[in-house]
């Protein structure tokens, strides 16, 4: 298959490279010229949870046009440079090349859909998956649990399959869902427990949890965004949203959420697309977020110093 990244931050290269060593045409297109060129000079290092490898057929661009007609493009992009690049991938794209788009939060493949046709749109969920970037072309892959993917509508169809059958054969743990909308929902719900709110303090989630005071504001995020998803008619798996995501958070306690290593290097983060969220949709259905507008408004706030 001939595949195009968009985006290959740390995230993004791991899904570049494994897709490539599994034998697909694969082209990596990002911003990046340092990472780019120590690619095409030495082949990407990718360590950690997948093995330890140099893959060295990838294509590099800061170009999407540069990669010609192909059979998936996947936007790996933040959920900030979404816009940009489905701007930028019109050339790339036949009548059946399907759009696979995997970021945190929500709202990506609206983003997308002010650009293209829906039609060929696919929504990915990245579960348990983490990586750094090292270096230019070195990434540390240092974790990897489950891709889930569907269609934008829902149903489990053919191409998706299709797809789940492509990143399986390069090593991801990987399954197609009827029902993907349940599980970024799922998913959003326990990013915006933990995101701003270890963001905002500085510290784990473990720490977060442990911290009565910090407790109750993020569970306060995270049941926000469960009662706006519930008036939206999210079919959820869980009545216990406060259960669900404390079991979420002792899976990972000692983790820090991209949000706040964002800012440890001082760059903008996900926010809007995370706790920034929660106030949007819950003016849609007639609901308030207020633990997540204030959370939003600190974190947006400490950005505009950087």
């Amino acid at each position: 298959m001939k595949i195009a990244v968009i985006g290959v931050g740390a995230m993004g290269s791991v899904y570049a490279g494994l897709l490539a060593d599994a034998g697909n045409e694969v082209w990596a297109i990002d911003i990046r010229e340092d990472h780019l060129d120590a690619i095409r000079e030495e082949g990407l290092r990718i360590e950690g949870a997948s093995g330890d490898r140099v893959v060295k057929q990838l294509k590099v661009s800061t170009r999407a046009g540069d990669a010609g007609l192909c059979d998936l493009v996947i936007i790996a992009t933040k959920a900030s440079g979404v816009e940009s690049a489905a701007r930028c991938i019109p050339p790339l794209l036949r009548d059946d090349t399907l759009i696979l788009t995997i970021q945190n939060g929500l709202g990506a493949a609206e983003r997308i859909c002010q650009y293209l046709p829906p039609a060929n749109i696919l929504l990915g969920v990245a579960g348990g998956f983490g990586a750094s970037m090292k270096a230019p072309g070195h990434v540390h892959h240092n974790g990897m649990e489950l891709i889930r993917v569907g269609e934008m509508k829902g149903g489990l169809t053919p191409r998706v399959e299709q797809v789940v059958d492509v990143w399986r054969a390069a090593g991801f743990t990987v399954k197609g869902y009827e029902d993907i909308q349940q599980l970024i929902w799922e998913k959003f719900v326990c990013n915006v427990t933990f995101s701003a709110p270890c963001t905002v303090f500085s510290c784990t989630v473990e720490d977060v949890m442990d911290d009565p005071h910090a407790w109750k504001i993020a569970s306060g995020c995270g049941l926000e965004a469960y009662a706006v998803g519930q008036a939206k008619g999210i079919s959820l798996s869980f009545d216990d949203p406060e259960a669900y995501i404390t079991a979420f958070g002792q899976k990972l306690p000692k983790a820090r959420p991209s949000m706040l290593l964002d800012h440890l290097d001082r760059r903008p983060s996900e926010i809007d697309a995370i706790n920034g969220m929660v106030p949007v949709v819950a003016a849609e259905v007639g609901l308030r977020a207020p633990y997540n507008e204030v959370m939003t408004a600190i974190v947006k706030s400490r950005e505009t110093m950087f």
